[in-house]
């Protein structure tokens, strides 16, 4: 993992290149009170009011110099305003002219993260240092980033190297780390305790096998917070087996089982005053003898009956056995993360995850956390006339409706019927990936609601 202290470091008085910010409504103006060799610098450069644009600004002697970019808005600042100069810049140490970076402090440390675990002629480089006077927020922020670049590394990953039992590794290393409880349930407990996530991950090779996978950390009497993520490793979609361009990227399917522990990570490291009930079903959705078939009869943990009407439709199955494993405990409230549906990405695109929630509260905070932190979601309706869509003539309920209609909205009705009753629950159909390179999010792996998750429990439980 990358160190992103490096990165950011408390402003104590040394020596620093200066960085000017300015917006399009103040442009004119700051150009007209620069000395002469800087308007001279910023004509050369063809410097435009446009986000991102930026210019070198030269000094007395030729080591001498300052940076100037625009952003949007220079009273308003995001998380990306500084991103791309972190990225270009020389190595070394900045600071802004005026003001503290506060959150564009997120965007200067993540846009210096690779993920390099498989190039022989990657490079070190040495890191490009943005100074704070807020040691505080300097702190919160490198937590940020590392979870947020923890979802990055994981969800890279090929399946090759990222099965069940790295999840494992990986939820392992993390109790470790905070001297959290650990359990895992497998083989024959699993078929008996879990047998939607047996039924999904029994054709998969024996090292390869399901497993459902726990962390508990926190005091009793503590709030308790339930945190689910889906974790198929690969998704071949069983025997109604994905085309190779629907099977292409199908290695992020633990996309939110990678959001659940990043999420995990920040309970865990900030001590947040809560008890912490981290639950990841992890399994790969293989092709084998003894896969599920379409029209198989499952029943699922709660009792509920399910009748398959699509074997690719296997992460709500694994996490209905999940949901109700975390019902069980009285939790204050549950989320879950998953790559759950191809209806999500239709609807609102790669950059907007579906918030789906039983409780107007919880959803509030968790979009009001987005909206400070940068981290867009869009609630969309848990829409009870489209309970009907999921009956089966010979079960409790079906895995998949017929038609094509409303796909996120069912997949979310269906993860509701596990949900225990009076629980606050939210999910997020997150998509776990960045089809194209933008400043400070590069081209892969992504967390996407994350942020907004954390804000909100640090909103809900930080001040008791």
């Amino acid at each position: 993992m990358t160190d992103f202290s490096t990165m950011l470091q408390p402003d104590k008085g040394q020596p620093a290149r200066t960085i000017h910010m300015v917006d399009k409504a103040g442009f004119d103006d700051w150009i007209k009170a620069q000395p002469e060799r800087a308007r001279v610098a910023v004509a050369a450069g063809a410097l435009k009011p446009e986000g991102y644009a930026h210019a070198i600004l030269p000094g007395d002697g030729p080591d001498d110099w300052s940076v100037v970019t625009v952003t949007a808005n220079v009273n308003s600042l995001s998380s990306w305003c500084l991103a791309k100069l972190a990225a270009v810049l020389p190595p070394g140490t900045y600071r802004l002219a005026a003001g503290e970076p506060g959150i564009a402090m997120f965007g200067w440390a993540s846009a210096q993260h690779r993920f390099t675990r498989y190039k022989r002629d990657t490079e070190h480089q040495e890191p490009r240092t943005l100074l704070s006077g807020d040691p505080v927020r300097i702190g919160a922020t490198i937590a940020e980033v590392a979870a947020v670049c923890m979802v990055r590394d994981l969800v890279d990953t090929p399946a090759s190297d990222m099965g069940p039992a790295e999840l494992e590794g990986a939820a392992h290393a993390l109790a470790k780390a905070h001297k959290a409880q650990f359990h895992v349930t497998k083989g024959d407990a699993l078929a008996a305790e879990f047998p939607l996530v047996h039924a999904v991950g029994k054709a998969a090779a024996r090292d390869r096998s399901p497993r459902v996978i726990e962390i508990k950390h926190g005091r009793e009497g503590a709030p308790l917070v339930a945190i689910i993520g889906k974790g198929v490793t690969f998704d071949s979609g069983g025997l109604d087996i994905k085309a190779a361009a629907g099977m292409a990227l199908m290695k992020k399917d633990m996309g939110g089982a990678a959001h659940a522990l990043a999420l995990a990570s920040l309970v865990l490291q900030s001590g947040l005053p809560v008890r912490l009930h981290l639950i990841i079903p992890a399994a790969e959705n293989s092709i084998a003898g003894e896969a599920m078939r379409p029209g198989d009869v499952l029943t699922s943990r709660k009792g509920l009956s399910v009748e398959i009407d699509n074997t690719d439709a296997e992460g709500r199955l694994i996490l209905a056995d999940a949901l109700t494993l975390a019902g069980e405990s009285a939790p204050d409230i549950i989320l879950d993360f998953a790559t759950l549906t191809g209806a999500a990405r239709v609807a609102l695109g790669p950059d907007l995850p579906p918030l789906f929630a039983n409780d107007d509260a919880l959803a509030d905070a968790i979009l009001a956390g987005g909206a400070l932190h940068d981290d867009p979601l869009w609630r969309m309706p848990l829409w009870g006339g489209y309970d009907e869509m999921l009956k089966s003539d010979i079960a409790d309920l079906t895995n998949s409706p017929s038609g094509g209609f409303a796909g996120a909205i069912t997949a979310a009705l269906f993860l509701r019927r596990f949900v225990s009753e009076g629980t606050p629950w939210a999910h997020i159909d997150t998509f776990a990936w960045r089809p194209t390179a933008k400043p400070g999010r590069a081209k892969g792996g992504a967390a996407l609601g994350l942020r907004a998750c954390w804000a909100m429990l640090n909103t809900r439980y930080r001040v008791r």
